[in-house]
């Protein structure tokens, strides 16, 4: 997420009551989570394994609950907490707004575009031109639909990540600030969820299309021309290249990527990243070929264990 406009280093820590290392007038950007962090973005760790990763990344501003030496160019805010402290950023710049009615005055829609009675529109969503949304369709804040994108009824656009942050008393939620980014001429089924980034975007690209009770995580990435079957699961920060089909009851993992093209049949399970150009099968997922004929082993063993026993 990007701040209306640049904040200080001074300004950010003096907000949380937090020292820092480095210059009082070094600009902050934006906030974001580790892999999607660019020169300017604040981001934050708390557990030395990953101190390096958040140290050496592109973030320039770093909260950190150890005084450590900040890498050239970076500066550091020291917090006991650097969680709830990124959490009160996250509130701060793009804090909940409830809805005033059920289309948002704030709301940007194009030109021939339907909105079906019952859908509900949130504030500063942008639609496209010639879109159809049908009735109870949700499209949380800050979303943004492409030209000639079809939703249909029951549909939630942007609602939060699922990410939780475990202790001994609970769950701590890390508050959501990303958007859903849709491309045009998408269309998404009944009964489906695309959760918003938790800082940064939700993307779906142009000519996408989704059945029935699709779920995507927050952070995901779906390249053009993909086909997405019904009851699929996409946990977040996943990234599926174009030409993409996913047939139905197809479950994906968190941070891997499905190469383009790849073909992944219904009712398979993808533990891990895959090349495009082949059509999969199983869960866990291999080469469909393969799996066949794993199978079709698999059934003759009997006859086998008979045979050793007449032998």
């Amino acid at each position: 997420m990007q701040f209306p406009r640049p904040a200080t280093l001074q300004e950010i820590a003096s907000y949380l009551g937090a020292e820092f290392i480095g210059s009082p007038d070094f600009l902050v950007s934006g906030i974001n989570e580790i892999h999607m962090v660019t020169s300017g973005d604040l981001t934050f760790v708390d557990h030395p394994k990953y101190y390096n990763k958040a140290l050496n990344s592109n973030a320039t501003t770093i909260i950190i609950n150890q005084r450590v030496p900040a890498p050239e160019g970076k500066c550091l805010i020291i917090s006991n907490d650097p969680f709830a402290d990124y959490v009160k950023l996250v509130r701060r710049y793009q804090a909940f707004q409830p809805a005033s009615a059920m289309i948002s005055p704030s709301a940007v829609i194009g030109e021939g575009t339907v909105i079906q009675p019952g859908a509900f529109i949130g504030n500063n969503v942008v639609i496209g031109s010639n879109c159809i949304i049908h009735s109870n369709v949700s499209i949380y804040d800050h979303c943004r639909l492409g030209d000639d994108v079809i939703i249909h009824s029951g549909s939630v656009i942007g609602a939060d990540a699922y990410y939780f942050q475990r202790r001994e008393a609970g769950y701590r939620k890390l508050e959501s600030c990303g958007r859903v980014i849709i491309g045009n001429r998408v269309e998404i089924g009944a009964l489906c969820s695309i959760d918003k980034g938790v800082s940064g975007d939700t993307t779906i690209e142009d000519g996408c299309k989704f059945d029935n009770h699709v779920q995507v995580g927050h952070d995901t990435f779906i390249g053009k021309n993909c086909l997405i079957g019904a009851h699929s699961a996409i946990a977040g920060v996943t990234r599926i290249e174009e030409d993409v089909i996913l047939w139905a009851r197809v479950v994906v993992n968190k941070d891997i990527v499905v190469g383009k093209g790849a073909i992944v049949l219904a009712t398979s399970g993808l533990d891990k990243s895959i090349p495009g150009g082949k059509t999969y099968f199983g869960a866990p997922a291999i080469e469909a070929r393969k799996k066949w004929k794993e199978m079709a082993a698999v059934r003759r063993l009997p006859e086998i264990l008979e045979k050793l026993k007449l032998d």
